[in-house]
């Protein structure tokens, strides 16, 4: 019971401190403290007393410390929409970001304009292009574009840096420990995939080797806090310091002593991340309280470990890592016992104990990931359980391989020994997550958290089997009804998902997120007019229209939300009509797609074909343009029409410059039924352009609540004043548009 009152203390305290870091001043710890000291006095009464009492003393050190705080965060933040000049201490680990650059936390030395830094201490985020010496504990100088954050995130400002340099580097142990990584993510890239640059990740936490493909796998197959350091990790280090010094002969308190001090140069090695910080705190205050002689029971340690951390730093609270490694602990010491008897009823006792460890996470871990993610593992059980007896082989092996790196032949043996599990597991990973309905998604939210975690205690209900009937039967409906559903939106979103849509349409916007993909149907043949990112949501808009081939592939240009999804398409593609490739990663996109048997030829003004009855024509950019070499500007424009597809224009990503040079070009005529909107209706645009081609219809592909704030205000006053009815994909859905009667029919998936 003390267990359970200390665990309820914690999550009290977790509250006030989300809410402190939110709002605005401190009117509202008062409230916060109050309302918990209510609750917890309705819970346990008097009994409760002095939980009483450390309650208000930890909100008071809540407030005080962001009280405190507060100040400097503003004077960061001040700076925001600025370029400006910072010196920075990197605290951090640094992983590279979908944007190429590496992002890592820093605390600032100084911060302002360009020549005129003042002194200011707070945390930021950095951004820089890969730089060496960029390591835990060095000064950096970054000069970049400053973007003030949100009220409760750790950092105060986003720093988006163009030029970095080295200041001073990582001095003492830090550079050690940078060194020491450092050679052993040399020596691990040098062994073959699957597993080499996973293994860094697995064994030192450091993902920077790590393919994107295989990271968004391990995501998928709920793997992805493999690579994040956690309480396992911390467990073996200290295990290891106690069994080798007990085996020297050495007493309890020398134990405890170099137990602790290896756990420290363990979190330096690993960088203290807000998961390994959690994890580092319970266990070294397990170690003292063996040292005292009162062993406490683990719940107990780990509120302890989080109402401190959250005390020493507020801003922890609203860390997705610290909560999840928090929750994934508690689950552990909580739910994992009664799945184990839940599950040892109907299963052998040693596949229950496999599977009750992994499920209790998943089940508790969901409402948290549903939070900031729209996508849950399905197979996140069957994945851990299959990977599960590598893991700590991988883990152990691979950082004893680190430590031992000034023994080269030692390290590598010890290296090519931990390789094999990591290949287990990313293959493992990769194999999962390609399963059908791997993943489920979920809009990320409240919301999404709310029923995600019904599903879990229900879950967790149906396996554990409580004495009750009528809550098992509760529980049992719960499930029953939300495996229905999931059935039938998957028949609805696979085989039968064509039935959900009219046949008669001729062009679909499809819903892919922040991107393009538009799709023209003429006489059996299809057209597919880019890809977006995400090949899962353009499969979905193939399936939904029952579109199993494409016999032209357009690629405007090689933006990500336009070319993502381009080589999921391989083996399906007859004719690969593209813009000027800019970087090697362009070229093998294309190379890809020609191994799976696709023509693949580059487009210019005046290339034209047919597609089925209907007749296309690019009208940009034009032949060898030396103004418009490659990008946004450069992106094919083509015009379409005939044979009941209604005639349209898709401007790509052109801005308002080449817009102006394309409609003085004389390609423009009037007439149009469609016109697909530039840039996802960026401000970016050519009034005139629109005015001329005068379509009823004008299609913006956009992802809902994407950061660019598109489509623009002014382009939509700008199209309404066209007379020109915008239909939005992150509104409308999919959106189909057809000839009927010899008029333009519509049709959306959601209603408007």
């Amino acid at each position: 019971m003390t267990d359970i009152r200390t665990a309820v203390m914690a999550v009290a305290l977790w509250g006030i401190a989300l809410l402190l870091i939110h709002l605005p001043g401190l009117a509202a710890p008062a409230v916060c403290i109050g309302v918990s000291v209510a609750v917890l006095l309705v819970v346990f009464r008097r009994r409760s007393a002095g939980l009483v009492v450390l309650l208000l003393l930890s909100g008071s050190g809540l407030a005080a410390g962001v009280a405190a705080a507060q100040p400097s965060r503003d004077a960061i933040a001040s700076d925001s929409g600025h370029v400006i000049e910072a010196v920075v201490e990197v605290s951090s680990s640094a992983s590279r970001g979908s944007d190429g650059r590496l992002w890592f936390d820093a605390g600032t030395i100084a911060i302002g304009p360009p020549g005129l830094a003042r002194e200011v201490s707070g945390p930021v985020r950095v951004g820089i292009d890969p730089l060496d010496g960029a390591d835990l504990g060095a000064l950096l100088r970054v000069t970049g574009q400053g973007k003030r954050t949100d009220a409760g995130e750790r950092a105060a400002l986003v720093i988006f840096a163009t030029r970095a340099e080295v200041v001073s580097p990582a001095s003492g142990i830090f550079a050690l420990a940078a060194s020491t990584r450092a050679e052993f993510v040399e020596r691990a890239g040098s062994l073959p995939e699957p597993g080499a640059g996973l293994l860094p990740g697995l064994a030192v936490g450091d993902t920077r080797a790590v393919p994107e493909e295989v990271n968004a796998a391990m995501l998928a197959s709920g793997l992805s806090h493999l690579t994040a350091v956690s309480g396992a990790n911390c467990a073996i280090v200290v295990a290891a310091v106690f069994w080798i010094v007990s085996l020297l002969g050495g007493g309890r308190v020398l134990r405890i002593v170099l137990a602790l001090l290896g756990l420290g140069a363990f979190v330096v090695l690993v960088t203290p991340e807000p998961s390994v910080v959690r994890a580092a705190t319970m266990a070294a205050l397990a170690m003292l309280t063996v040292l005292l002689g009162r062993p406490s029971a683990g719940l107990a340690m780990l509120s302890l470990a989080v109402c401190g951390l959250l005390v020493a730093d507020p801003w922890l609270s609203a860390t997705p890592g610290f909560a999840l490694s928090a929750a994934a602990t508690a689950a552990l010491l909580v739910l994992s016992r009664p799945l184990l008897r839940g599950l040892g009823r109907w299963m052998p006792a040693p596949l229950a104990l496999a599977l009750s460890v992994p499920l209790a996470a998943q089940l508790v871990c969901g409402p948290i990931v549903a939070l900031f993610s729209d996508t849950q593992s399905v197979v996140g059980v069957v994945a851990n359980l299959l990977a599960a007896p590598a893991a700590p082989i991988a883990t152990v092996i691979g950082l004893l391989a680190c430590l031992t790196s000034s023994v080269p032949a030692v390290a590598d043996l010890l290296t090519a020994a931990a390789w094999l599990p990591a290949a287990w597991i990313q293959t493992t990973a990769t194999v999962t997550a390609a399963l059908p309905g791997a993943t489920a998604s979920v809009p990320a939210g409240p919301v999404a958290a709310l029923l995600v975690g019904v599903l879990s205690v229900a879950a967790a209900l149906v396996l554990a089997r409580p004495r009750s009937r009528r809550l098992r039967g509760a529980a049992s409906a719960v499930i029953v009804v939300a495996l229905a559903a999931s059935a039938g939106r998957m028949l609805l979103g696979g085989p039968l998902a064509s039935m959900t849509t009219p046949a008669e349409w001729s062009i679909a916007a499809c819903d892919i997120g922040q991107g393009d993909a538009v799709l023209v149907r003429s006489a059996g043949r299809t057209a597919l007019v880019d890809t977006g990112a995400d090949p899962d949501a353009l499969e979905r808009c193939l399936a939904q229209t029952g579109t199993a081939r494409i016999d032209l592939l357009v690629l405007t240009h090689f933006d990500l939300d336009h070319v993502g999804a381009a080589t999921s398409l391989a083996g399906r593609v007859g004719t690969v009509l593209h813009g000027p490739p800019a970087e090697p990663a362009d070229q093998r996109i294309l190379d890809e797609l020609a191994v799976g048997g696709a023509e693949v030829r580059i487009g210019a003004a005046g290339t034209r074909g047919s597609l089925g009855s209907a007749r296309w024509r690019v009208i940009w950019p034009p032949q060898d343009s030396a103004a418009f070499p490659s990008g946004n500007d450069a992106s094919l424009v083509v015009e379409i029409a005939g044979a009941g597809v209604p005639r349209m224009l898709m401007l790509g990503d052109l801005a308002a410059v080449p817009q102006r040079q394309l409609l003085s070009s004389g390609q423009i005529g009037g007439d149009y039924a469609v016109v697909k909107v530039a840039h996802h209706g960026s401000r970016d645009q050519e009034p005139a352009l629109y005015e001329q081609v005068g379509a009823p219809v004008a299609l913006i592909s956009v992802g809902e609540g994407n950061d660019y704030g598109h489509p623009r205000r002014e382009t939509l006053e700008m199209l309404e004043a066209a007379g020109s009815r915008a239909l939005r994909t992150d509104q409308s859905g999919l959106v189909l548009l057809g000839m009927s009667e010899g008029r333009l029919a519509v049709w959306t998936e959601r209603a408007e």
